[in-house]
């Protein structure tokens, strides 16, 4: 296998000859600049092609395609810096050469890392050659006005070396030493010239993106006033990968990687979910190790579940990043795995959708789902996955009989992120031998198919042996005498327990040995007593989420008459996937809905006895209530009732606006923002956030779960909303002779003005409290009470929220302000400004929208004011949010946001 040095000779004729000496013959006078474009464009091209050949040498050509590719679409032109941080340590900098090489191939191939350098180990010989004693206080350096003076000159000299070693071959860089990051004091008496970093401005990154030039930073920030300040560049990466959310930060260093502290063995991977608290505990983890696996799990927290860290030397970074075996130590959050031996311990609706999304039988048409579950009762059987349902496997193991893996099911994320290689490593776990089957003829599959599924290759190197025949193979592994083989082969055969067509017919086609393929490192993160090895487990990359489901689905509304009902109807219109086939109103039954453009659809009348018929026998796929408080309960008890008759169980997906079950613990309270969207996803029961409760939740999140505010005192909410809020009630007959609606309370009856009303114990005070009471630190108890106080106002529509909140430490507005943007960043939704919004800011808008914050002269007290339209982010739009979450569609899909 060829080295990154080598690597480089064989390509420094082409970066010197193809990119500068032929860029100078490009430039010649009295040629179009068409012509010179054309040619620079056919260079570059050229170029990326035969660095992409070259690193075939250190993996699979596919491998290296898999990986290009999804590097390449990481990154969109209005987010040009996702592909990677990569954080330089101080002692790679002493390699310089290595380290440009390893930058430079990244250029080549069309990837634009963002690059971040220390110089810690040169800071210290300079200072020490000045006279001055480096001094620390909890690892940190005590920065004064000279030590600040010798470190800028320092940073400012090892970025330009970096720089110009990079333009040396080729490969273009920008400089950027100042403007990214905004610093207040860490503790200016106790550490002097030390910042902590509370702003990170990645606009002067994408400009030199954009220009085609890697960015290249270092670690110093900037106060408002313009001070120079010192910041720890660990932790300046992990702030701006914080901003930028790429798909890779990467820790260069000497050593390569992180290692065992007992048997001095690389630890290949850390899965955070699964291994986080036992690795904590372990004797050998601790002072810089538990610290720097604390930093990259609360970065990994901040993060989407897709990014992931690597900690790597330079000259094997691009075997880190181009194959599934990786070099160094991968560290990514991962998923809890899950094993059951019932069908309704998973959840009948889940594995359902999963089998008939992903089971290539069923997808061909030879067979059902309902034929899938009833096969599987057939034999005792356990269930195994990860708790996104992103790979799903089932083994069939009746007592004294080989077990069989029957069933694997996985997603393309589920493949990318090797979440496939940990199910099958807790399979073999409980399984030592273990048959099972899979077609490996990539005749008919694509270069994405080959993504979304384990490929041939991943089985082969599972396997102790195998069969093929027709592009249909039958593996095995725990098995190694040839005689056990055909023994276990004929009495599967017998008992129909594995497909004909995928076994051997005779002694004349005997099964073999699977050939050897390429080494690649085991699943296992670290040593552990009697852990299974398996061969060949490859690595893969937390680097995509799962594509959203195209599938048509079929949707019941249940009291369409009032505000928020024609408001949702209006929106399913625009839904790529919903088909709205029932609407249900007492008083406007035998009408047509007009507010809804898809299809023509007539109002019916929907009894409870209807909704538990149809929820029997399988008419919708999801139901929305859109009843008063207390009006949904049987017709919620129907859908129960009739899921229950149904084959396999739970049945539909239940979204409810009302307050009847927001309380409810068997039901997931859907705030995505908030709260998250895994629970979401999975959920089959969903209670709707009310609108008031929305606004004043999204206000206090961020500082209930910063610890600002104190336990025992209650923060204060003062929401106005427009009159449509206040419901409707029926009106008199139109000229057709069909019922119209007309608001509770008019704005005529208003005079112009607002009314308070509930002025105490107003329902979404509970609710607000009882969902921010799990945001709250441990220390600081379990409960959390919020005191609100609502007006209605002759708009129509449209809430303005005002937060009053006394505070457990005295912070700065803008520190308030950066806490509400870390929370929420990257939330399509929501909007965190400046100044105070107002009615124009959140009328007809379909997000939430934060500013005007304050914090009083004594420091004590902050104000926040928000704002949402309380018919679509406060009912409607958030109705569709999880609608979508929970039937596996984008979760914008059918909201019209830029």
């Amino acid at each position: 296998m060829l080295s990154v040095k080598q690597l480089a000779k064989s390509s420094r004729p082409l970066v010197a000859g193809s990119v500068r000496r032929s860029a100078g013959r490009v430039v010649v006078r009295r040629t179009e600049l068409g012509v010179r474009t054309l040619q620079t464009q056919t260079i570059q091209q050229t170029d990326r092609e035969t660095i992409t050949r070259l690193l075939y040498s250190i993996g699979t050509k596919r491998e290296v395609e898999r990986y290009l590719r999804i590097f390449s679409s990481s990154s969109h032109p209005s987010h040009p810096a996702r592909f990677a941080v990569i954080k330089v340590g101080g002692a790679v900098l002493d390699q310089i050469d290595e380290l440009a090489l390893s930058l430079s191939f990244l250029y080549r191939v069309g990837l634009y890392p963002v690059v971040l350098h220390g110089a810690g180990p040169q800071l210290n010989e300079i200072i020490e050659q000045a006279g001055v004693v480096p001094d620390y206080i909890d690892g940190i350096r005590i920065t004064d006005a000279k030590t600040l003076q010798i470190a800028r000159r320092v940073f400012l000299e090892e970025n330009l070396k970096l720089v110009a070693a990079l333009e040396k071959l080729g490969c273009r860089a920008r400089p950027i030493t100042s403007g990214v990051f905004t610093a207040d004091y860490l503790d200016r008496d106790k550490y002097g010239l030390v910042g902590k970093i509370t702003k990170v401005d990645k606009r002067p990154i994408e400009a030199s993106i954009r220009a085609g030039a890697l960015p290249i930073l270092c670690s110093l920030a900037e106060s408002e006033e313009g001070q120079i300040l010192n910041v720890n560049a660990d932790i300046a990466a992990g702030e701006l990968a914080k901003e930028v959310e790429p798909l890779k930060i990467v820790f260069l260093n000497d050593k390569g990687g992180l290692f065992h502290g007992v048997t001095g063995e690389k630890l290949d991977i850390i899965n955070l979910d699964e291994e986080y608290d036992s690795l904590m505990k372990e004797s050998w983890v601790k002072y810089g190790t538990k610290l720097k696996l604390r930093e990259i799990k609360d970065l990994l927290d901040h993060l989407p579940r897709s990014s992931s860290v690597a900690i790597i030397s330079a000259s094997m970074l691009q075997k880190e990043l181009f194959t599934d075996s990786g070099a160094g130590t991968l560290i990514r959050r991962g998923y809890k795995l899950f094993k059951h031996g019932s069908i309704e311990a998973v959840g009948a609706d889940r594995l359902r959708q999963v089998i008939h999304d992903r089971d290539p039988d069923v997808l061909s048409g030879q067979q059902s789902v309902a034929g899938i579950l009833n096969e599987l009762k057939k034999t005792p059987y356990t269930i195994y996955g990860d708790e996104a349902f992103d790979v799903v496997a089932i083994v069939s193991h009746p007592e004294g009989e080989v077990p069989v893996l029957t069933k694997l099911l996985a997603s393309r994320n589920g493949v990318l992120n090797s979440v496939v290689d940990n199910v099958f490593a807790a399979i073999r776990r409980d399984h030592r031998r273990l048959f099972w089957t899979a077609r490996t003829s990539d005749d008919a599959a694509d270069a994405a198919a080959a993504i979304a599924r384990p490929g041939s290759e991943w089985h082969f190197e599972r396997a102790d042996g195998s069969f093929t025949r027709g592009g249909r193979s039958l593996f095995w592994c725990g098995i190694q005498n040839i005689e056990d083989v055909e023994k276990n082969v004929k009495d599967l055969e017998a008992k129909g327990r594995i497909e004909r067509a995928y076994l051997p017919v005779g002694p004349s086609a005997p099964p073999h040995r699977a050939p050897p393929l390429n080494s690649v490192r085991s699943y296992s993160t670290f040593a552990r007593k009697n852990a299974i090895h398996i061969p060949g487990s490859s690595r893969g990359y937390a680097t995509t989420t799962a594509p959203p489901s195209s599938e048509p689905k079929r949707l019941a509304l249940i009291g369409a008459r009032g505000y928020t009902g024609r408001t949702l109807t209006g929106l399913l219109s625009g839904h790529p996937q919903l088909d709205l086939t029932h609407v249900s109103s007492r008083q406007l039954a035998g009408s047509v809905l007009d507010s809804y453009t898809k299809r023509r659809v007539k109002y019916s009348n929907l009894s409870a006895a209807d909704v538990q018929r149809m929820e029997e026998a399988g008419e919708v796929d999801a139901w929305v209530m859109a009843l008063p408080n207390g009006a949904a309960k049987p017709f919620v008890d129907a859908v129960d009732s009739g899921a229950q008759r149904r084959a396999g169980g739970k049945g539909s997906i239940v979204v409810d606006l009302s307050a009847d079950y927001r309380f409810e613990d068997g039901w997931t309270y859907g705030l995505p923002e908030l709260y998250g969207r895994s629970a979401v996803r999975h959920a089959s029961r969903i209670a709707n956030p009310g609108c008031y409760a929305t606004s004043a939740q999204l206000l206090l999140g961020p500082l209930v779960k910063a610890g600002l505010v104190p336990p025992g005192v209650w923060p204060t909410v003062f929401g106005l909303s427009g009159y449509s809020g206040a419901g409707t009630v029926a009106g008199a007959q139109d000229a057709a002779g069909r019922p119209t609606t007309e608001p509770k309370v008019s704005p005529v009856s208003l005079h112009g003005g607002v009314r308070p009303y509930a002025l105490t114990d107003h329902i979404h005070e509970r609710e607000a409290g009882r969902h921010l009471a799990t945001l709250l630190p441990a220390a600081l108890g379990s409960e959390m009470k919020v005191a609100f106080v609502p007006s209605v106002a002759p708009w129509f529509s449209g809430i303005l929220s005002v937060l009053s909140a006394p505070l457990s430490r005295k912070v700065a507005a803008r520190e308030v302000k950066a806490l509400y943007e870390e929370m929420y960043a990257g939330e399509r939704l929501i909007t965190v400004g400046t100044a105070v919004p107002g009615l124009t800011d959140v009328e007809n808008k379909h997000g939430w929208t934060v500013g005007g914050f304050q914090v009083h002269s004594e420091g004590d007290r902050v104000v926040v004011v928000g704002g949402l339209d309380n018919l679509l982010k406060g009912a409607a739009t958030q109705c569709l949010q999880n609608l979508n979450l929970a039937l596996g569609y984008d979760e914008y899909a059918g909201i019209p946001i830029a």
